[in-house]
């Protein structure tokens, strides 16, 4: 049985571990980045952007959570997934994919899925670049959903969520809001083209 929401969320806020020590470092960042933003553009000074900030380090929180089982470099709870996908994927060729390819070399591809979705995690947490994190969020959403849709126990309607969840993201970027990315698009015109084209 799964412990309450509380004691689950004050497990992973005070586990022994490096891994916790980044996470806090990041909340803190994304405070400190929160008030800069709010300080430094009037624009930024309502409650639906405080709004916002809380849900994106949600969000964030919720990816960088879902790392911790797959830390290099015990991928076992990573290779079971697989294999669920493998057995319940929605088409033949995702299930040939992971099967064929994703499994033999997971050597591979766990450190990539690791570093991704530590990417997706950091990008919400900070705000930074959260076009290009909500991205690869949604790329993720979408193999889990069509990859689990099956699978015994999943309700794939968790992982559609998640899909609408990110692909918001990638139409209104949530960095905008007391985030590393509203900060970056105030800077001047030589780092204003980049921040647009990824913010």
């Amino acid at each position: 049985m799964r412990p309450a929401p509380w004691i689950d969320f004050a497990n992973f806020m005070t586990k022994a571990a490096w891994f916790t020590w980044v996470f806090w470092a990041l909340l803190a960042a994304s405070a400190v980045i929160a008030v800069i933003g709010w300080r430094r553009h009037r624009e930024q000074r309502c409650v639906g952007h405080v709004a916002s900030w809380l849900l994106r380090v949600l969000v964030g929180g919720m990816w960088w959570q879902q790392t911790l089982w797959k830390i290099p470099p015990d991928y076992d709870g990573l290779k079971y997934w697989m294999q669920q996908q493998v057995e319940h994927a929605t088409t033949a060729l995702q299930s040939a994919f992971v099967s064929g390819i994703v499994l033999p070399h997971l050597s591979v591809f766990a450190p990539l899925v690791y570093l991704i979705e530590v990417a997706i995690g950091v990008s919400l947490l900070l705000g930074l670049l959260s076009r290009a994190g909500a991205l690869l969020g949604l790329a993720m959403a979408l193999n889990l959903w069509l990859g689990l849709y099956s699978a015994p126990g999943e309700w794939p309607w968790t992982y559609m969520f998640l899909i609408i969840i990110q692909a918001q993201y990638v139409i209104d970027p949530p960095g905008r809001r007391l985030g590393a990315d509203a900060l970056w698009r105030r800077e001047p015109a030589r780092a204003h083209w980049f921040a647009t084209a990824v913010a």
